[in-house]
């Protein structure tokens, strides 16, 4: 019988999960695969006979149906596109946020702050970079084992965001000058909102894709200031829609002048 070599950095599914998710090897240690989320916010373990090898996941590419119209105008009108600020614990996943803000058209500034550490660093930087839209994110879980759902010592990184998300609104009460958006895999929604995001993980407890986070500040970003975002519409562009996303409706950060 030959066996498949797999090494670190290698792309894999798991057998036992229908090979619902694309993996990257990050780790191999006493025969033990660490497994991270290519497009999930999701960290796993996996022994070698459960995984099969596969090529890595295409690059997502920004879709966004009122761009054209916008463009066509551009000898008319000018746009004043809001700022955004990505804080991300996860240096890879913060790199295809970028690239996707880039493809938008989008000015974001990104930074690797660890989970743990957001919420001494969001006041610093949100005074540094004077952000119109914010995104706190990383890596987060739910452990069902552990108990209650609207316990927070039962999730790996809520407490964290939570924590950041109130700094945040701290440094900003409306919610319409401020947009933050906060959360990762099957983060406390719920607690999420209450400290004062406008948008949030996740509603069911599931995992969300490296990029929905980016899909609503886009959304916010390119939505002019006297229109209301379509939220269901957005949420339906993210990896696993309501489940994965909600927030409060509002209005969108763009500014349109006249003439260009």
């Amino acid at each position: 019988m030959i066996f498949l070599e797999i090494n670190k950095g290698d792309f894999v599914t798991r057998k036992s999960y229908n090979h619902d998710t694309i993996f990257k090897v990050i780790n191999i240690k006493d025969g033990i695969y660490y497994l991270k989320g290519a497009e999930v916010r999701l960290y796993a373990d996996s022994d070698y006979n459960d995984l099969v090898k596969c090529k890595e996941p295409e690059e997502d590419l920004f879709e966004e149906g009122n761009r054209g119209e916008k463009i066509k105008q551009l000898d008319e009108y000018f746009f004043l596109i809001p700022k955004i600020l990505h804080l991300d614990g996860d240096s890879e996943f913060l790199n295809k946020c970028l690239k996707f803000y880039k493809n938008a058209g989008i000015y974001a500034i990104g930074k690797k702050v660890k989970e743990e550490d957001v919420s001494d660093q969001i006041g610093i930087l949100l005074r540094e970079y004077k952000p119109d839209i914010v995104i706190i994110t990383g890596h987060d879980a739910y452990y069902k084992k552990k108990g209650s759902i609207n316990d927070l010592d039962n999730y790996k990184n809520s407490k964290n965001f939570i924590k950041a998300v109130k700094t945040a609104r701290n440094y900003e009460k409306s919610h319409e000058k401020l947009v933050i958006i906060a959360g990762a895999c099957q983060s406390n929604y719920e607690e999420l909102i209450k400290a004062g995001a406008n948008y949030a993980s996740s509603p069911k407890r599931v995992n969300i894709h490296a990029l929905d986070p980016a899909i609503i500040a886009i959304a916010v970003a390119l939505t002019e200031r006297n229109k209301e975002i379509d939220l269901k519409k957005v949420l339906e562009k993210t990896k696993y829609g309501k489940d994965g996303m909600g927030g409060i409706i509002g209005n969108g950060l763009m500014y349109v002048g006249y003439p260009r």
